[in-house]
């Protein structure tokens, strides 16, 4: 079974990509981690995790998620992780968690997509041709990746070294808690007050007053709600009023 978590579709497209090439049911984890539904998953295949990558590690969100939740029947799990080019310590973490609900951990593959962290200015957004180049690349790597996990192997990525370790584990920590703040997001007079960003935010951080989102503390930055409004009525400050509000479904139109 292919499970995933997905802001700007990125993830969402490789999950569903592998999952046809598996012939294996893909299941959307949003509506689970926003109700806390840790009821049992059940799988004959391998369990197939896909997930993006905020601030070198999986979102602390899900990986809190999945600790939590009891897979059960096939004890192997390989995991996916989607980045703009770095997973970080994805991996490592991934083998951790593993490890502990005493399950197979048989590896993981890094997919490069397009960035979409266009709340800050440290990250250029991608160029057009350059997203068309690396959501290519990685339909050539999904099959690689699907023919893996058919016969069984593990997948092998990059070693995660003791310093990254060092270095990531804190500064996610301390981002997380102090660089994503979520009073800066705000609402054009494009809003129409549909609610999907309310509806489609992982932690419950959004909620409707008068037709109009109010966002609430803590912040993902998982920028679900700023890629995935039908009318790109939200904005973050002044920081993306002249950005691309990037979601995959502009490139790919089967999802």
């Amino acid at each position: 079974m292919v499970l995933y978590y997905s802001a700007s579709g990125n993830t969402e497209y490789i999950a569903r990509s592998l999952a046809k090439e598996l012939n294996d049911d893909c299941t959307d984890l949003l509506e689970r981690i926003k109700r806390q539904d840790r009821s049992r998953v059940f799988s004959k295949k391998p369990f197939v995790i896909c997930l993006p990558v905020y601030v070198c590690e999986m979102p602390r969100f899900a990986a809190d998620y999945l600790k939590r939740l009891p897979l059960r029947g096939n004890r192997r799990v390989y995991f996916v992780f989607t980045s703009g080019g770095y997973a970080g310590i994805s991996g490592y973490l991934a083998k951790k968690i593993t490890s502990r609900k005493k399950l197979l951990y048989m590896g993981h593959a890094e997919f490069k997509m397009p960035t979409n962290h266009i709340v800050s200015n440290a990250y250029p957004p991608t160029e057009h041709d350059e997203c068309i180049r690396r959501i290519s690349e990685a339909e050539k790597q999904v099959k690689q990746v699907a023919k893996d996990i058919r016969h069984g192997r593990r997948l092998r990525s990059r070693y995660v070294f003791l310093f990254e370790k060092l270095i990531a584990l804190p500064f996610n920590a301390y981002w997380v808690r102090y660089k994503q703040p979520s009073k800066d997001f705000y609402t054009t007079d494009k809003c129409i007050g549909c609610g999907k960003c309310s509806r489609i935010c992982p932690i419950n951080n959004i909620h409707m007053e008068n037709k109009r989102p109010v966002w609430e503390g803590p912040c993902a930055h998982c920028m679900g709600c700023i890629l995935n409004c039908p009318f790109e009525a939200i904005e973050y400050g002044n920081i993306t009023q002249n950005k691309e509000k990037y979601n995959i479904r502009k490139y790919i139109k089967k999802l």
